[in-house]
């Protein structure tokens, strides 16, 4: 029986220690600290470079010349934004800070992605079916865009023992939708110093 019983006392202090080892520790954090755990491009990356190149695209001559000539304010597209690197990256998300740091300048008004208008269409063909006439969005009041803005994400890895550089360069460029011309170019390159461990936890 003693035995029995120190044998289940070793098999529930082992799951028990078993539990503890694998539950997870999770600790909030602010939405805007700093974090790099990988040395991987995340989420601080896509907005710092958003935030910068976006910056800088909407300090150069092509932004006054429009508005002197128009008066008003240019309207901006995002297009597609390639992943050239070997890593997961999610474009949607990097396509939406730059969204946001186009809208939040002021300078330019902003029109909905391709995806987005075409949903928004479909509402507008629902509601010529369903809705009461007098509340009813017409068709062919779209704004067109003057400018697009495309762009890729590429990279470059070097290591040497364990010590590892990774080296962003995205490129952005502002087109001008009815002439093709290219209004701005932009560059933003992010270098990052990995060093790992020679012993394993």
């Amino acid at each position: 029986m003693k035995k029995l019983f120190l044998m289940g006392c070793l098999l529930s202090f082992a799951v028990v220690l078993f539990s503890c080892s694998t539950t997870p520790k999770v600790t909030r954090v602010a939405d805007d600290e700093l974090i790099d755990l990988s040395g991987n491009w995340n989420d601080s990356d896509s907005k710092l470079v958003a935030d910068e190149m976006i910056a800088d695209s909407l300090s150069k001559p092509w932004l006054s010349s429009f508005m002197m000539k128009k008066q008003a304010k240019p309207r901006i597209i995002v297009g597609t934004i390639l992943n050239k690197t070997d890593e997961h990256i999610s474009t949607e998300t990097f396509t939406k800070d730059l969204e946001i740091a186009l809208l939040n300048s002021g300078t330019v008004s902003f029109v909905a992605s391709k995806d987005q208008r075409v949903e928004i269409r479909d509402e507008r063909s629902d509601q010529a079916d369903f809705s009461d006439p007098k509340t009813v969005k017409k068709f062919g009041k779209e704004l067109g865009a003057d400018y697009m803005l495309k762009g890729q994400i590429n990279t470059i890895t070097d290591a040497a023992g364990k010590t590892t550089l990774k080296y962003y360069q995205t490129e952005l460029e502002l087109i001008d939708i009815e002439t093709n011309e290219k209004v701005w170019i932009g560059q933003k390159k992010i270098k990052k110093v990995v060093g790992r461990s020679k012993y394993k936890a």
